[in-house]
């Protein structure tokens, strides 16, 4: 797992569709469902005639997460869902995980600090669990 200013992310040797598959459920086992599913790939082939690598926007949520936020912070909406991005390549498929810590930081609510401390932690635990 290799951290980025604004992320987590770990390259695996699965394939795109079988990475896509494990880290759904992966973060279904620690509480995240997933809201929305974004196609690049196939958007941009559709808006501008681009050929892209095949790339998913997963929108992740942990509603109880979501919920204690919401009550500290109400535009906290902003920011959420938990983005998740899967994408090809060489070599295998690279899953991305928008930093939590790094997401509320920017709100200066410190009242949120314990909820993104937890999500990192799972979402962390969702990289770990990945083949390399």
């Amino acid at each position: 797992m290799r951290e980025i200013s604004y992320g987590l992310k770990k390259h695996t040797s699965l394939g795109f569709d079988s990475a896509k598959e494990r880290v759904t459920a992966l973060l279904k086992e620690e509480g995240f469902g997933i809201l929305t599913e974004i196609d690049v790939k196939n958007t941009l082939q559709q808006k501008l005639n681009v050929d892209f690598r095949r790339y998913v926007i997963l929108g992740a949520c942990n509603p109880p997460l979501a919920h204690q936020a919401f009550m500290k912070e109400l535009d906290i909406g902003l920011l959420l869902p938990c983005n998740v991005v899967v994408y090809e390549e060489e070599g295998g498929t690279v899953v991305g995980i928008a930093d939590p810590l790094t997401m509320m930081e920017t709100t200066g609510n410190s009242a949120l600090k314990p909820l993104s401390d937890d999500a990192r932690a799972r979402l962390e635990r969702v990289l770990q669990k990945l083949p390399g």
